[in-house]
């Protein structure tokens, strides 16, 4: 009969999530994580194969952290504009996370397609919401949110490094010029003359 674990797969992603949040993902050893538990590495192994199943289960408990506190957005109006808001926030108050979930290499995104496919649920519900409160087609829509998402990236890279320290009435003024501008080049239909596709020979 294998042994009982001493933690439970929640107890240790758990504790791994703090230690991440607190140190960032390169603190994430058997080592760091072990002693973060008053414990030895041999718990952490009776429930994981080894340390990248750790590591992959903190970005996912990650995700869902983050998934829970920009979906607070929901109840406000303009919604989008608050997810954008809590995007920040989060950089801000969760600058570790942050940089695990959106500022990792990824080498096989060659495009904003790409890289919305490991947004997670909310950037889907932001199309949603960007069809049914602006009467946008799905193009005219995804169009929107790749602009919005990307600029409002840039804030948040520089919130989560220290960067810069933007007050909450900055960021809405910056948030809603830009959403402004873009809206108004997206109904123009001007706004896709800024898409920028790469060629083939450019992909590896």
């Amino acid at each position: 009969m294998p042994p009982k674990p001493k933690f439970t797969k929640e107890e240790i992603v758990a504790a791994a999530l703090e230690l991440v949040s607190a140190n960032g993902i390169e603190a994430l050893t058997a080592r760091e994580l072990s002693a973060y538990l008053g414990s030895s590495a041999r718990p952490i192994f009776t429930v994981f194969r080894n340390m990248e199943e750790v590591a992959q289960a903190v970005r996912e408990a990650a995700m869902t952290k983050y998934e829970a506190f920009v979906e607070q957005a929901l109840d406000f109006t303009p919604a989008f504009k608050k997810y954008g808001m809590q995007m920040v926030v989060f950089s801000r108050q969760e600058p570790k996370l942050f940089q695990l979930l959106f500022m990792t290499e990824n080498n096989y995104a060659h495009s904003f397609v790409d890289v919305f496919s490991s947004l997670g649920k909310t950037a889907k519900t932001c199309i949603e919401i960007i069809e049914r409160d602006y009467h946008l087609e799905p193009a005219d829509a995804m169009l929107l949110f790749e602009h919005a998402w990307i600029h409002n990236f840039g804030i948040c890279v520089m919130c989560a490094t220290g960067t810069c320290r933007f007050t909450d009435d900055e960021i809405s003024k910056m948030l809603s010029d830009n959403f402004k501008g873009m809206m108004m080049l997206v109904k123009s239909g001007y706004a896709d003359k800024f898409i920028i596709t790469p060629s083939k020979d450019n992909k590896q």
